[in-house]
């Protein structure tokens, strides 16, 4: 398992979701690439301002903010 943080510079939403997704993600052994959109024209024009959003591959699960007790369940394979 492995996630992608989308994210940009000098998002502040960015930054809260960087700081929520990283203990949780450490603590379940998960690795967390992390992207910039505006690095990449595709991806910019495919998120635009939907950004932060956190990936499980192709799968999106969060954008904007996360759900803690949601994505702990996902780290862990429970179910909510």
């Amino acid at each position: 398992m492995r996630l992608t943080l989308l994210t940009r510079a000098y998002c502040h939403l960015c930054d809260v979701m960087r700081a929520e997704v990283a203990p949780l993600a450490a603590a379940a052994a998960v690795p967390v690439d992390e992207v910039d959109v505006d690095a990449d024209p595709d991806l910019e024009a495919l998120w635009g301002d939907r950004v932060p959003v956190l990936l499980a591959g192709e799968r999106e699960l969060f954008h904007y903010r996360v759900d803690r007790a949601v994505l702990t369940a996902y780290l862990t394979g429970a179910t909510l």
